[in-house]
């Protein structure tokens, strides 16, 4: 949140955000090894479920891009005596059966990634990551198997099953758990999963309105946090520290702050617009006549 200290200071801001000419750079920890290098994704996106906010990678949708450099990769910790991690035994045989069919399983380990939207579309970043095979990982929309499937809707851009996904969506924290993929890397102990947003099944005693069990605590926010602002012009920058969830894991070497290499905002100009070329994963097609044609798509790495 920024608050101008005087009104003068407070009208400037507005203006510089109504023109859209503060730059904005988010950090995410993402399922996978994300690619290295500059990566851009240019996919439009589209508004699919005003109710459930959900926002999809559309060929029809809104211009949008966004500008990703990986920062760190941590691949998954080694088990040096071949047992299993304890957290194992927490899981039933019906979930260590269902876990084995999950494509996305192969996708080990998880990526810390700096992000730079160059366009302000409703869930720019966790959609253009989930278009890239990299969601964030516990985001419990875009990285939700019981509602993508085991691909996670990586690089669907033209899906026909949206009702069915909409429907899918609309049982989560409701007759369902909503259950992101950090929660299954984690394998997180059963009495947790069960601690989580739902509907009870009981009614208030006053207006009959339905409850809802409390959410627990890995349901209150998702591995995405805004780092930095700043100006256009130059004249005032603000940066945060890295969240915890962003640090190295104990046992592993990896930044613990950000770097002039790792810097998406160095690759673009005073104006906000792109002055390399990077490593495009997206090509939009365009015709003579100005319209937009099937996209062009290559998985990174």
């Amino acid at each position: 949140m920024f608050i101008g200290k005087h009104p003068k200071a407070a009208e400037r801001l507005t203006d510089q955000i109504m023109a859209r000419t503060v730059k904005k750079e988010y950090v995410a920890r993402v399922i996978g090894e994300f690619p290295e290098g500059d990566v851009t994704c240019d996919q439009p996106v589209m508004q699919i479920s005003p109710k459930l906010g959900l926002n999809r990678a559309r060929a029809s949708g809104k211009n949008a891009r966004t500008i990703f450099k990986r920062m760190a990769y941590y691949p998954p910790k080694s088990r040096t005596n071949g047992t299993k991690p304890e957290a194992e035994n927490y899981r039933s045989e019906k979930e260590k059966t269902r876990d084995s069919k999950m494509s996305w399983k192969s996708k080990t380990g998880y990526s810390i990634v700096r992000c730079l939207p160059l366009t302000g579309r409703t869930h720019q970043l966790r959609v253009h990551l989930q278009f890239l095979g990299h969601p964030i990982s516990n985001d419990p929309i875009y990285c939700n198997q019981r509602v993508f499937g085991p691909s996670l809707a990586a690089g669907d851009a033209l899906s026909d099953y949206d009702e069915d996904i909409i429907s899918k969506l609309s049982k989560m924290g409701k007759s369902e758990v909503a259950e992101a993929m950090e929660y299954h890397n984690e394998m997180m102990e059963e009495y947790n999963k069960k601690k989580a947003e739902k509907l009870t099944g009981k009614t208030c005693k006053v207006c009959d309105t339905p409850l809802y069990s409390d959410p627990g605590s890995h349901e209150l926010g998702i591995y995405l946090h805004a780092r930095r602002y700043a100006c256009q012009d130059g004249k005032w920058d603000y940066e945060t520290s890295l969240p915890q969830w962003a640090l190295p894991p104990p046992g592993m070497d990896g930044p613990t702050a950000t770097t002039e290499e790792s810097d998406p905002m160095a690759l673009v100009d005073k104006d906000g617009k792109p002055n390399t070329d990077g490593n495009s994963c997206v090509n939009n097609v365009i015709d003579s006549h100005g319209e937009q044609l099937k996209p062009l798509w290559t998985m990174p790495g």
